[in-house]
């Protein structure tokens, strides 16, 4: 592949769609949970309401068509086959940005707000807001090829970035990430500083500072208590991924349901709803980002990015770090988001925040979920860096 772009379309073979059809048709199902709530995880009659969704009606080739409207590409970075998105505003002074998804979501999390960051008029926006948007899908995720060897970490994702926006012709961009995306979008602000306007963070991860636990604000004690709650009841998915994705990744490529229940059951954990996911994502949005996972098979690869990364980076977000990142932030804090430092917690790490929100709703897909919202908080800290 060397380092030509070469574009790409996905064209999944109707084999593949009939046989995750009969997949799901055949799922053995367990007994139902033995409480009234999600407290033991995503309810049976929900999760099968979902996969006859999936079986019957949900229509794969629609959203095949809406991906392939985009410009998609694929080039060779670090010997790794990487899949973006380089969607190229009408506006040629528009700022390049490179935006980073996470797990357990992918570029679909994007797809509804590429279009008003391209070209802000589509929502009645000023042009000079434009931005040339490149979307890559994480190493072991997506259409991007799965590492063979271990080392693929934050760092060296960091660095591939760095590459890939070379390549397609920026010298000076903005990133932006969320989730894993967070954490790569700080290490490209770390490692490649002269080539960044600035690093947008949804939300930043820094540590809780103990000098301020004397005098509390009732957000920042609301943060800590969510801490403890997620390391006690949200962090088992974590655990098994970043110590054994292998054994984990058999049941998330062969079964269907196994690998759907596992993805959505973080969704309706981190996303911001009054007890009904569908509120705010439809299950065509869901499915959606769930067929990234299954049709490519990345269920192992991707949880090996835990199994690379999330010890370090959890130790960024809960203990004292002596970590420092210069280059200009901003900080969009979500409300239903964990971890949710305060400004003056973050201000130890980032020397140089020069936009911080907290909106009044939106959850860990901020993206997905609030796309008007989300476009505001982008255009928002851009404007004071560009």
């Amino acid at each position: 592949m060397s380092d030509e772009l070469i574009p790409f379309g996905i064209e999944i073979p109707e084999a593949d769609l009939r046989d995750l059809r009969a997949r799901l048709r055949r799922t053995r199902w367990p007994e139902s949970e033995t409480v009234g709530d999600r407290s033991q995880g995503v309810p049976l009659t929900y999760m099968q309401e979902l996969c006859a969704y999936w079986a019957e009606t949900y229509d794969w080739r629609a959203t095949e068509k809406r991906l392939n409207a985009l410009p998609q590409f694929r080039t060779e970075i670090d010997g790794l086959g990487i899949h973006f998105v380089h969607l190229r505003s009408p506006y040629p002074d528009a700022l390049p940005l490179v935006m980073t998804h996470g797990w357990p979501g992918s570029i679909v999390e994007f797809l509804k707000v590429l279009g008003p960051l391209t070209d802000p008029t589509m929502d009645g926006g000023d042009p000079a807001d434009a931005f040339h948007v490149v979307c890559p899908s994480l190493p072991g995720y997506g259409f991007s090829d799965r590492p063979t060897r271990p080392g693929w970490d934050v760092e060296r994702i960091a660095d591939a970035w760095t590459g890939l926006m070379s390549r397609v012709g920026y010298k000076r961009y903005g990133a932006l990430g969320s989730d894993w995306g967070t954490s790569i979008c700080t290490s490209i602000g770390q490692r490649s500083p002269e080539q960044v306007a600035g690093i947008h963070l949804v939300p930043p991860l820094a540590p809780p500072d103990p000098a301020t636990f004397d005098a509390l604000t009732d957000a920042e004690r609301a943060a800590l208590t969510e801490l403890d709650y997620r390391h006690e009841w949200e962090s088992g998915y974590s655990l098994h991924q970043a110590t054994r994705p292998q054994t984990l990744g058999y049941g998330l490529v062969d079964s269907p349901a196994g690998l759907c229940a596992w993805i959505v059951e973080k969704f309706w954990a981190w996303a911001d709803h009054d007890d009904d996911l569908e509120q705010v994502l439809t299950r065509d949005e869901l499915l959606d980002n769930v067929m990234f996972y299954w049709l490519p098979g990345t269920g192992a690869s991707s949880a090996r990015l835990y199994w690379e990364s999330i010890r370090q980076v959890a130790e960024i977000f809960t203990r004292p770090t002596t970590d420092v990142v210069t280059v200009p932030t901003g900080c969009s804090v979500f409300p239903k988001e964990v971890p949710r430092p305060s400004r003056r917690w973050a201000e130890r790490r980032f020397t140089d925040i020069r936009y911080w929100n907290e909106p009044d709703k939106g959850g860990h897909f901020a993206a997905f979920e609030q796309p008007e919202l989300f476009v505001s908080e982008v255009r928002s800290f851009f404007r004071l860096v560009r």
